[in-house]
């Protein structure tokens, strides 16, 4: 029989006793796998890599595409990368798949009925990591959401309900107040959505979504979200359904993909044969999906949950009403190895399709916008200067075709016609901006910031506006 290679990292903490105990049971079920295992996390860091994982390392990913991944240890102190970050971004996996099952009455929750699946989008947002000091006072971090990232992920979150036999896609944004980037993921959701009509769909404002996600989570089924909220909530998720401890995750990409536990590495419990393997088997579980053993994995799954109605459970979600007897890592995984063929009789049995692979679909091509230059935001760093005062110099060194339109300060107007009681800081956006209409030369932008400098101004940062076939490009300012 053919073995698919794997690219296998045991981590830190507890991930060696739960990488053990996942791949026996994997191996009792008749994986066809052939794994190749790699140094990852806090030994590699401490030798110099500043993400945790060495360039060797990257060759077994990138030949075998298949990642299962155990927790690691990030070293304390500054200049350490997220080693999933980095995976995620340098393999471009961009959809992070989670499912969030309650397992009542054997895993005490207050839901014993939810079953939904996150799917969150995996590589921008503010995870872009582009973070700047701009001033004294003031940080910045640049959300960045693009067409793109937003097709591949909505388009991935319906493919995966539908193929799932689910029956709603839910959409999770602020676009109420981020009318441009989570605008833009609202926008490309209905887009999609109109080509599923066979899939119930709504969209909710992610606080109010939040909320109810933790109240009922019953109302959802599959939930598509920007990364910050999907990072965020699919942990709220996993662990109103029973434990973080007991959940898995999917990275998606369209040539490689990597599966792990959600939880972290647990150093106190390192080396003690307690740590509970599930979340780790249920992304090894994800993982015999991804690569077509859907048999195995059937396997798999049926008999861990036999194991756990049996009330045969790890110390971590141990408890006298349905608890029969507390196992460590390693009984556990026998008592797994030794169901393997049974069925659950009380929770619902999965009977996984052999290959259930999503087909990876080419994003389409759209022409180029008409993009026209119309005016520059100009950020200034400049400390204890009545608003009033900084207009009124700011005006004689404009042009009749580039003039001042706004200032604002933390994204608040308060020039012209501000209020003498909003609170400011050392960091001023100031909107030059032509007349309706008219198109801006490039270089009246560079003569804008000579005269700023000549005059004493310290331009931190500009942003220039366009429109796009004539829509603006930038956020108004009210007020």
């Amino acid at each position: 029989m053919h073995k698919t290679p794997i690219t296998v990292a045991y981590g830190d903490g507890i991930g060696p006793e739960i990488m053990q105990a996942s791949l026996r049971i994997l191996d009792a079920a008749g994986a066809a796998i052939a794994p190749e295992v790699i140094e990852v996390g806090e030994a590699v860091y401490k030798r110099g890599e500043l993400a945790g994982i060495a360039p060797e390392a990257w060759e077994s990913l990138r030949r075998t595409k298949v990642f299962l991944k155990a927790p690691i240890t990030t070293p304390q102190g500054g200049g350490y990368k997220s080693l999933n970050v980095t995976t995620r971004k340098a393999l471009g996996l961009y959809a992070n798949v989670r499912p969030c099952v309650a397992y009542a009455p054997f895993v005490q929750t207050k839901h014993p009925t939810m079953d939904l699946v996150i799917v969150r989008e995996n590589e921008e947002d503010l995870y872009a990591g582009i973070e700047h000091r701009q001033t004294d006072e003031v940080f910045q971090c640049l959300k960045l959401i693009s067409r793109p990232g937003c097709e591949r992920i909505v388009r991935y979150a319906f493919d995966y309900a539908r193929q799932q036999g689910r029956r709603k896609v839910s959409c999770f944004v602020k676009d109420n107040i981020m009318k441009f980037t989570d605008g833009l993921f609202h926008q490309v959701f209905e887009e999609i959505g109109r080509e599923y009509p066979d899939l119930e769909q709504e969209t909710w404002i992610v606080d109010i979504g939040a909320a109810k996600l933790a109240d009922t989570p019953e109302q959802f089924d599959v939930v598509v979200m920007p990364n910050l909220y999907g990072d965020i909530l699919s942990d709220v998720a996993a662990q109103i359904a029973g434990s973080v401890g007991m959940a898995g995750s999917a990275n998606i990409g369209e040539q490689c993909a990597m599966f792990e536990a959600i939880h972290g590495s647990a150093p106190r419990r390192a080396g003690q044969n307690l740590a509970n393997p599930s979340g780790l088997l249920q992304g090894a579980v994800q993982m015999l999906l991804h690569i077509g053993q859907g048999e195995v994995a059937s396997r798999v799954q049926n008999a861990w949950l036999r194991t756990l109605e049996e009330g045969l459970h790890t110390y971590d979600i141990f408890d006298q009403a349905h608890s029969r007897k507390k196992l460590g890592t390693r009984e556990f995984a026998d008592a797994v190895i030794a169901r393997l063929g049974q069925r659950p009789e009380m929770l619902r049995a999965v009977d996984y399709p052999a290959d259930s692979r999503l087909p990876q679909r080419p994003l389409p091509e759209r022409p180029p916008a008409h993009k026209q230059l119309v005016g520059v935001d100009v950020f200034l760093h400049q400390r204890e200067q009545p608003a009033s005062e900084l207009g009124n110099r700011l005006q004689t060194l404009a042009s009749p075709g580039l003039p001042l339109s706004v200032i604002t300060n933390r994204g608040v107007k308060v020039w012209p016609n501000g209020f003498a009681e909003t609170t400011c800081v050392d960091h001023w956006r100031c909107r030059f901006l032509a007349p309706a209409g008219q198109a801006v030369d490039f270089a009246e932008l560079l003569a804008l910031q000579t005269r700023l400098n000549l005059a004493g101004f310290e331009p931190i940062k500009t942003e220039n506006l366009y429109t796009f076939d004539g829509e603006p490009g930038y956020a108004a300012v009210h007020g």
